[in-house]
Formats: structure tokens, C-alpha cells, sequence
């Protein structure tokens, strides 16, 4: 078998994504990339991105809409043309996994030369290097939590020091630090931003708490992450010779997620740029969760002021999600504000156009209690892996870590494999730490006897740590330890297929993935935060605890906070590729008051349900003809004409049938249930049933003849 011939997708293992969704397939890092045969691949707007090489360029990209992919494309098109050297190009962004993935993707595209990292990886190779001929001596170690010298500050003060007081003054010092606010400028400055009795104490006395964390560094002799920019920001200012030095190395900037930078990281990327204009970012201010720690999308939303020639180009293309899903998301945002005519998107948001086939309706789901939540979810769970989603291909969200317990406890239970994010690192793992060990050996040792074919190679060696190529049954750590090694066999697969690597190669992937923590896909079902959730894709997503107090959480306070809020549920709905579920608990304990109710942010999004509190409570608010009218106009804002057309059809259908039996129109088929299959277009009667209002009576007495009328439809063009 060749290095390049497709290969089966090992046990376990999700076949590949489809075109359009990566990069090609066939790209060799050895092989200049071909400029013409680049530009094909992209959509007329990622196109537009690649092809401006000069000048300030800003990329307003929504969720889904291939931001990567334009820039990595752009990056590459610029050295097959000739307007860049790879080795100047400087690509930053936010994760060290998202800067793994660039990497990876631009030596796919036959570009491995191109530095991706983030703003603090860049700037601790660059204050490495200079400090010994800047500063002189041995450049400080990095204290990589806070929390100690937070503590020992506070504890010089007299402040508690339990763990959510110490936490909470750990983020206020980074917020300060990022934002470039001295200890003798915070108070004035935290009472400026609305950021009030923190830890419930006074701004002068954080202040003082920010002053003595730093004497406590000075005395250890260490310095923290946000100094390692301070001091790269100090080195360029203070030498003219070292900034022309790093002027000199990098002439092309990429910034990816720019909605998120900090004015700390943007000085820094000023000083890099010094007077030069060759600086392409991305964003999308509808992703701007992280304000909290100093973020903000000014940058992003000013930079057609800052640089008055600047290009924009707006992705709206979605080809991540279906139509369902995309007219949910674009609905939650367009409800944070409204004008003459209805809901509008925030200033700079960008509106999402699905380009995916359409999918299942988005299914909303009520609880008890927090324990029947979690027990509905397990049960979604079997129903998608039946449906023939892969585990790895689930993740389950929520607003806060410690949501996930109960879910953990559920899963276990019912004997399914899950991974949370932010828990045990795949590369801090033993098999895996062996796993690497015995490919470097085999690489180094073995050559006479490997076939140059890494798929099989890597097969070969893994299998003497217990790699096979049927899963063991029973779950637990006999099954942990082989999903573990079947991604590292999987991720040789897709290596095989897009670089013709060999063992070695593999080996250099696997060491630089693990710098990156950019980890291979293990399969399981995922379980992240909202927050650790942004950047990711799966085909289902199941997003819990969507109601008042959670999400919003009861800790935001004003518009500001609240509309962050809404940006965080638009991030978790945009997740998802095709399944979309979302769920809330109306009780935290069983048989607990049931006090809870559905998130604002799905206000005349979440049906109601005749005779429940919900429906009662809303009821008092706005009448039933009110809320018919509202969902009828908006879905004839967010469907096609076609769509709407079959709606029209079902109805009449729906209005014959009701003749002929006597009975109301709705009991045959509510609206909202009519809608759902003038989307859906369910070709099968399992199809039909998933869909709300559609019970197995109904399933039995008007499924057939709802499939024909949908069939004749088709038919009609």
C-alpha cells in the first residue's frame, strides 16, 4: 500500500472529516505548494483572505466558516507565490493546541517552515534569547500559578486565604497585568471598569494585595506569565537594535481569535510590527467570552479606524453546522438587541449562512432534578450511538466545572467512555509516554526492518504495548489504555495519507503535539466547559443546565456581563455539527423546589408545552396568539422559500385530514410540529419520531402518509 492510498479508519475511530472542512489531502511537505491548485479549494471569500498579501487585512469570521483554513491557505499561498519566506511569517494565536493545529495544517498545505504560537510562547523565545545580551545573566523562572504568592500576600494583609478568596484575587492581579494597570492606578481603575468588591474587598486594598504580590516574586526571584510579555515589551523599547533584530525575522503577521487580545499582547504585537502594515487579523466579536481576564474586541471592532486602507472580509459561509442549528445560533444572538424591525445582530457580529444539508431539529429537554438531567443525557447518549455518531464525536457542555460530576458519575455507570477537558493531559499519560519511547526506538533501531509505511509501522510497534485492532469489551482502564493507543494509530493513519511521513516524522509530530497538548482523538464522550469548549467541533453536542442562575450565572451583574453570557451559549450552540440538545433541570435535588426555568437566552426559543409552569409563567406575559404569531415569523425569517412552501403543504394535508375525522387541526399536528418536518425532511419513519409532537400514536396513524406527501414534494422539484 502506497503512503498516500486511503486507508480505513482504525476500530474506534471517526472517518475523516468531509472536503471543505480541512485542508487537502495530498499535500507533501516536501513539494512547493501550488498557488493556482490553493486558490481552487477556497470559497469565493476564503479566496478573497489568500489573495491579499499586502496591507492590513481584517477577517470578520463567524463560527464554522473556515477562518483556519483562509489563513493557513493564505499563509501558504503567499510562499508559493513568491511574496513570502516562510521563516518570516509569525502566526499567533491564543492555545498552544490551536497553534499545534496551524502548525500541522501548513505542513499538510507543504508550508512546515511557518511559526505558530501564542503571543507568551513568542515572546519567551525572544526574551530567552536577548536576556543574556539585554539583561545579563540567567533569564528568571516562570512561577506558573499564582496562587501561592496571592496567598502569601494576602496573608501579610491580614485577608483570608481560602481557596475561592485567594482565586478570585489570583484573577484580579491578571486582569491588572494584562491591562497594564500599576498597583497605584488599580483603584481608580477597577471602580472605571465596574470591577467592585472583589474577593468582598475594597479596591485599595486589592491594590495593595497587586504591590505586595509583586515583592513576593522580586524575593523568590521568579517571574509570572504576564511578565514574560512586561519584559519582551522592555526589551524592544529599551534596545532599538534587538527590536530591528526581531523586525528583521518576522515581516508578516497573522492573528488569529483577535477579538480576544489584551492591551498588553497588543502592545507587544505593535512593537513587533514597528511601522510596518503587514498584519492580517481574525475574529468574531460574537465569541468575545473572556472580557473577565482583560480581553477585549476594541481592537478587532477599531482596526478599520486604526489602519484607515485596511481590507475587510466578512466568512458567513457555515459549513460546520445544519440549518437548524445555524438559525438557533443567529437567533440567540440576534435577540441581545432589537430595532424597528425586530432582532438584530450586534454591531460587527457576522450572520451565519448554513451550507450544510439540512439536519434534525434541535431538541429541547426539561428535567426534574439535576440526577433525572444527567440520567436523560446518558440517555441521549445511547440514542445518538445507536443513530451511529461515534462517542468521540459526542461532547457534553456545561457553564461551570463543577456541573460535570453528576454527568461523570451517570456515564460510569452505564459503562460509556468519557474524557473531561482540563482533567489528566493524553500525553501526561504512561501508555503514552512508553507509547512515544518505543516509536523512538523502533525509528532508530528498527529501520532495516520497518516498511516505510507508517500506518502498518506504527501498528507493529504499538501492538507490543497492547494494541490490538478489536477494542477490549469491558470498559474501564484495560479499555482506557487502548483508546489511548488506537488514537496514536489513528493520528499515523492520517499522517500516512496527508504527508507520507515515516516513523521518525511520526515521532517529531507526537513530541511537538505534546508541547502543544494538541492531543489526537480519543474515543469517548466529551465532557468541557462552555469556556474550554471554544475552538472545537462535534457532531452532537449536549448542552445542560440552560437556565436562569446557570446561564446566565447568577455572578453576572449589568448588560455588560449578561450579554457575555449570551455570547457563551452562542459558542456552545455553534459546537455543533449536527445533533443539537439542550436541557435544564428544574430542581437541583429530587423532589426539591422546582424553581428553575429556561434561560433568557431561549426565550421564544424553547417551546412550551401546554399546561407546564413554564407555559404558565410566560402565558402571564404574552398571549397565545402573540406567541403564534412570533413563531410564525420567524420561520419565515430564517427558511428558504422552499421550506416555507412545504409548510404550506403539510397544513393543508393537516387541514384535510382534520375534515374528514371531525376533529381540531392541531390535534392532528400542531404548527410548531409541522415546521419542524417542513426543515427536517425526514425520509424515514425513525427520522420522523425523533421530531417533537410526533409520538408513536401519531408516528403510527399519519407517518406514512406525512413521508408520501414529503417524498411527492421532493419530487416535484
Amino acid at each position: 500500500m502506497s503512503p498516500t492510498a486511503p486507508r480505513p479508519a482504525p476500530t474506534g475511530t471517526p472517518a475523516p472529516r468531509p472536503a471543505h472542512s480541512d485542508v487537502p489531502r495530498n499535500a507533501h511537505p516536501s513539494a512547493r505548494p501550488d498557488a493556482a491548485r490553493l486558490l481552487e479549494a477556497l470559497d469565493p471569500d476564503q479566496r478573497e483572505v489568500a489573495e491579499h498579501l499586502e496591507g492590513p487585512l481584517c477577517v470578520l469570521a463567524g463560527a464554522g466558516t473556515g477562518k483556519t483554513r483562509a489563513i493557513t491557505y493564505r499563509i501558504a499561498h503567499g510562499v508559493a507565490t513568491g511574496a513570502y519566506q516562510a521563516t518570516q511569517v509569525l502566526a499567533v494565536t491564543f492555545t498552544a493546541r490551536a497553534a499545534g493545529e496551524m502548525r500541522s495544517r501548513l505542513a499538510d498545505l507543504g508550508v512546515p517552515g511557518v511559526q505558530a504560537r501564542t503571543f507568551h510562547a513568542a515572546a519567551l523565545r525572544q526574551l530567552t534569547y536577548f536576556w543574556p545580551t539585554a539583561i545579563g545573566g540567567r533569564r528568571p523562572d516562570i512561577q506558573a500559578h499564582k496562587a501561592p504568592l496571592v496567598g502569601a500576600a494576602a496573608r501579610r494583609l491580614g485577608l483570608p486565604t481560602d481557596r475561592a478568596t485567594v482565586r478570585d484575587l489570583a484573577a484580579e492581579v491578571e486582569w491588572a497585568k494584562v491591562t497594564m494597570t500599576l498597583p497605584e492606578d488599580y483603584a481608580q481603575a477597577a471602580i472605571a471598569a465596574g470591577r467592585t468588591d472583589v474577593a468582598g474587598q475594597e479596591a485599595a486594598t486589592v491594590a495593595q494585595v497587586l504591590a505586595l504580590y509583586e515583592e513576593a516574586k522580586s524575593e523568590r526571584g521568579v517571574i509570572d506569565f504576564e511578565d514574560v510579555l512586561l519584559l519582551t515589551i522592555g526589551i524592544l523599547l529599551d534596545r532599538d537594535d534587538i527590536a530591528s533584530q526581531v523586525r528583521g525575522q518576522y515581516k508578516h503577521f497573522v492573528v488569529d481569535e483577535y477579538q480576544d487580545v489584551s492591551p498588553l499582547q497588543q502592545r507587544l504585537l505593535d512593537l513587533w510590527l514597528g511601522r510596518r502594515r503587514q498584519l492580517c487579523v481574525v475574529g468574531d466579536v460574537s465569541q468575545t467570552i473572556y472580557s473577565f481576564t482583560g480581553a477585549t474586541p476594541a481592537f478587532l471592532t477599531g482596526f478599520t479606524t486604526r489602519y484607515e486602507d485596511a481590507r475587510t472580509v466578512r466568512l458567513s459561509r457555515d459549513y460546520r453546522s445544519t440549518p437548524q442549528v445555524v438559525s438557533l445560533a443567529n437567533q440567540v444572538l440576534a435577540r441581545s438587541r432589537r430595532g424597528g424591525d425586530g432582532p438584530r445582530l450586534p454591531a460587527g457580529a457576522v450572520e451565519l449562512v448554513a451550507q450544510r444539508p439540512s439536519g434534525p431539529a434541535v431538541r429541547f429537554k426539561t428535567y426534574d432534578d439535576d440526577l433525572a438531567e444527567a440520567e436523560g443525557v446518558v440517555a441521549q447518549v445511547r440514542r445518538l450511538q445507536a443513530a451511529g455518531v461515534p462517542l468521540s464525536e459526542i461532547a457534553i457542555l456545561y457553564r461551570t466545572n463543577s456541573q460535570s460530576e453528576v454527568f461523570e458519575q451517570a456515564l460510569a455507570g452505564a459503562q460509556i467512555g468519557y474524557l473531561v477537558r482540563g482533567g489528566e493531559r493524553f500525553f501526561e499519560r504512561e501508555e503514552v509516554k512508553r507509547a512515544m519511547a518505543v516509536i523512538l526506538g523502533a525509528a532508530r533501531t528498527e529501520k532495516a526492518t520497518l516498511t516505510g509505511d507508517l500506518g502498518l509501522d506504527a501498528r507493529t510497534v504499538l501492538a507490543r504495548e497492547g494494541w490490538s485492532e478489536e477494542p477490549p469489551a469491558p470498559r474501564g482502564a484495560v479499555r482506557e489504555r487502548w483508546d489511548a493507543l488506537n488514537a496514536l494509530v489513528a493520528l499515523a493513519d492520517e499522517m500516512a495519507q496527508t504527508r507520507g511521513a515515516d516513523l521518525d516524522a511520526f515521532h517529531t509530530e507526537l513530541r511537538e503535539r505534546a508541547d502543544a497538548q494538541n492531543a489526537p482523538t480519543v474515543e469517548g464522550v466529551t465532557l468541557s466547559s462552555l469556556h474550554a469548549a471554544k475552538g472545537l467541533e462535534w457532531d452532537a453536542v449536549i448542552l445542560v443546565g440552560a437556565c436562569e442562575g446557570l446561564l446566565p450565572i447568577s455572578l453576572a451583574e449589568g448588560h455588560t456581563a449578561i450579554e457575555e453570557e449570551r455570547r457563551l451559549l452562542y459558542v456552545g450552540v455553534t459546537r455543533a455539527r449536527e445533533h443539537l440538545i439542550i436541557s435544564y433541570a428544574r430542581a437541583r435535588n429530587a423532589g426539591g423546589r422546582a424553581s428553575r426555568k429556561a434561560s433568557r437566552f431561549l426565550d421564544g426559543l424553547w417551546p412550551i408545552a401546554h399546561g407546564s409552569r413554564d407555559a404558565s409563567r410566560r402565558q402571564s406575559r404574552q398571549s397565545a396568539r402573540e406567541c403564534s404569531r412570533q413563531s410564525a415569523a420567524d420561520f419565515e425569517a430564517n427558511n428558504d422559500p422552499r421550506t416555507i412552501a412545504l409548510f404550506e403543504e403539510l397544513r393543508a394535508w393537516r387541514s384535510q385530514i382534520a375534515k374528514e375525522r371531525s376533529r381540531p387541526a392541531y390535534t392532528v399536528f400542531a404548527d410548531a410540529t409541522l415546521r419542524d418536518i417542513a426543515v427536517v425532511k425526514p425520509t424515514s419513519l425513525p427520522q420522523l419520531s425523533l421530531i417533537h409532537g410526533v409520538g408513536a400514536n401519531k408516528l403510527q396513524e399519519y407517518g406514512g402518509q406525512v413521508l408520501a406527501l414529503l417524498r411527492d414534494f421532493e419530487a416535484g422539484g
